[in-house]
This record gives C-alpha cells, structure tokens and sequence, in this order.
C-alpha cells in the first residue's frame, strides 16, 4: 500500500460519511479505495510524525486501513468527521507501536486518556442479515486469495494481528509479510469491487 498524495480539501458530508461507511462494512471494494484516497495522506502524515522511520510507518498505515474496514460500522458522524475518525484509529495504532517498542511511554499514556473515536451501535436486524451476507461474500473472496496471501489477511482481518506478529507466528521475514499483504488486500478490493457474485467460479 502506498501512502497517496494529499488529496484536494473537501467539505465533510456526514450523512455521505456514514453511507460511504456503511459500504465499505457491506464489502464495497470501491468505497474503501475512496476511504484510503480521501483519508491516507493524512492518516500517513499521523504515522510518519509520531514512528521513527517510514517503513514502520508504512506498515502501520495498513494497519490503521485493515482495522477502519473492521470498523466501519462503528463510525459514527455525530462523534467527528470521517478523516478526523481514520486519523485517530491512525494515531492509536502508531502510538501502540511506540508503546511496544516501549520508546514512548508518556505518549501511551496521553493515548490512553483519550476517548474512543467511534462507539458502537446496535445492529437492526435487517443489518445483521445484511452483515451475515456480507461475511459470506468476504469468506468467499478470501478463498480465492493465494495460500500465503489469505494466511496473512485472515491474521490481520479476524484475529487483528500486526504484521510484525504475523512474521513471528508464520516465520516468515517481515518484508514478506508487507509484500502478501499489500497484494492480498489490493486482490481482496478488486474481488469485493466486481459487483458480481464472488461465490461463484
């Protein structure tokens, strides 16, 4: 994943925020790209101010877009606009990597009494069917991933690995790891961004 460059300033809509959201949690390929194209530059800019080298901002800037897809739902535009939400979940994560590296202990604590980017909401039943389709379609692009591309997406998307942990669990060299990743996710876009029905052949 490369950090883009900035994109032109743009009022924040936010009841186009939560539909732009609320795609990206049903699957759409196509409303994730436009979260990273609106959002990266400046969620990257968080990671590259607070890590001590851009490759590690690198990493955790996939991180912080793995973990906004995982999320999504949560968003809610009552709490702050979408690049503001993206940029914070950015930032905690950079700031988790600084706590783990344990070089920044005083800004793990400033993190910690931060409040939440987004809560969660209940999920209506129509968006829970909606939510059981969509984990069908994901299951179903997943398996037609590479082995060792779907390896490390399923670490990072359902038990919410870094990729640093995913190398020591698999035994794989880190560069490795980015390298599946990055291809993963880009196939993984393109499958969920058909607009056909990934369950089939």
């Amino acid at each position: 994943m490369v950090p883009p460059s900035p994109p032109a300033p743009r009022a924040s809509d936010p009841a186009a925020d939560k539909s732009l959201l609320q795609q990206v949690a049903l699957g759409s390929g196509a409303a994730m790209r436009e979260v990273y194209a609106r959002c990266g530059a400046r969620a990257f800019a968080v990671t590259l101010r607070l890590l001590p080298s851009r490759a590690d901002a690198e990493e955790v800037l996939q991180e912080a877009f793995l973990e906004v897809w995982r999320r999504a739902r949560d968003f809610d535009p009552a709490r702050g606009g979408l690049e503001a939400w993206v940029a914070t979940i950015a930032r905690t994560r950079a700031i988790d990597r600084l706590r783990a590296q344990g070089t920044v202990a005083r800004l793990a604590v400033g993190a910690a009494q931060q409040p939440p980017p987004a809560s969660a909401t209940p999920v209506a039943p129509d968006e829970a069917a909606a939510l059981g389709e969509d984990r069908v379609r994901v299951r179903a692009a997943l398996l037609r991933l590479p082995p060792e591309q779907r390896e490390v997406v399923e670490l990072a998307y359902f038990e919410g690995l870094s990729q640093r942990e995913i190398s020591e669990r698999t035994g794989d060299p880190l560069g490795t790891v980015k390298t599946r990743a990055r291809l993963g996710l880009e196939k993984l876009a393109d499958l969920l961004g058909e607009g056909s029905d990934v369950t089939g052949d």
